[in-house]
């Protein structure tokens, strides 16, 4: 973002001739490009950010970016997948190069980048656990190992056996694949290699991802993979808390306000159990 939109704008000015006007030009002038809202927000966050610690130098009395409008962000809606539905997305994804990619999504909640970015000394498989200790994502024409998204992130999340199994699997195919030398292949310490192996850049994995939607007819994003494994849990009756640990949440208030629409079912759940118990001691 930094080189390809934020510099090139406004990289020639003064920073002490910053002011509140040329950030607000220049967020309607991505919108008018066009840009998505969202990544021009983050542009603003970024810059924000940045200028603030400038005040904190006592480079700038002020920071401009405190005067700006920033363009309005519509939440997107969040479309989650059932079991079966994702039971029938995992047998037409079995044979390609995504299976286990969306295995482990539906199977952990890990987000797209820590899934990509999970080696093989991150897995323990006896213990059937893998640690989210780093995210993988693409700037500038070069792949970055980024540092987990909050001090949360940075979490161990148990495999489902499930899961495991499956990896098992993948992980001999790998081994088969480096021992036998096969063309076009390299070795990776990735879980999660690229079809010729090494590290999958999150471009083209976006690429692949969207060949595959786009043939089955899901209107769905990956990210909503996640989502769907946390609402299958807390429709399952699992601890918030859990849920929010194992998608390394910041805290619980994140998790409990993103999965509003599964609690209806919870509460009259709850209230049902509240019913039986009392009835059950009145009755005595």
């Amino acid at each position: 973002m930094l080189e390809a939109h934020i510099i090139p704008a406004l990289g020639g000015l003064n920073l002490a001739k910053l002011r509140p006007a040329h950030l607000q030009s220049y967020y309607a002038s991505q919108l008018d490009l066009p840009r998505a809202p969202s990544s021009v927000r983050k542009d603003h966050n970024y810059l924000h950010s940045a200028l603030k610690q400038a005040v904190r130098l006592q480079i700038l009395a002020t920071n401009p970016a405190d005067f700006v409008v920033p363009p309005r962000v519509m939440r997107t809606e969040m479309k989650v997948l059932d079991e079966a539905q994702a039971a029938d997305m995992l047998r037409a994804a079995k044979g390609t190069s995504l299976y286990m990619a969306l295995l482990l999504a539906v199977g952990t909640g890990m987000r797209k980048g820590e899934l990509l970015a999970a080696r093989w000394s991150d897995v323990d498989l006896e213990a059937g656990t893998a640690t989210v200790n780093q995210g993988l994502q693409e700037a500038g024409g070069q792949l970055i190992v980024t540092a987990p998204k909050t001090v949360k992130s940075r979490r161990a999340v148990t495999l489902p056996g499930l899961v495991v199994d499956a990896l098992r699997v993948h992980r001999a195919e790998q081994a088969r694949k480096t021992l036998a030398r096969e063309p076009n292949w390299t070795d990776s310490e990735y879980v999660l290699a690229a079809p010729h192996g090494g590290p999958w850049w999150p471009s083209n994995f976006d690429r692949v991802w969207r060949r595959f939607k786009t043939k089955q007819r899901l209107e769905i994003r990956f990210h909503d993979v996640r989502h769907s494994h946390a609402s299958a849990l807390l429709k399952a009756g699992v601890h918030p808390k859990v849920v929010s640990e194992r998608l390394g949440h910041a805290s619980i208030g994140i998790t409990l306000d993103t999965y509003s629409h599964v609690m209806p079912g919870m509460q009259e759940e709850a209230a049902e159990k509240i019913d039986a118990g009392l009835r059950a001691a009145l009755a005595d």
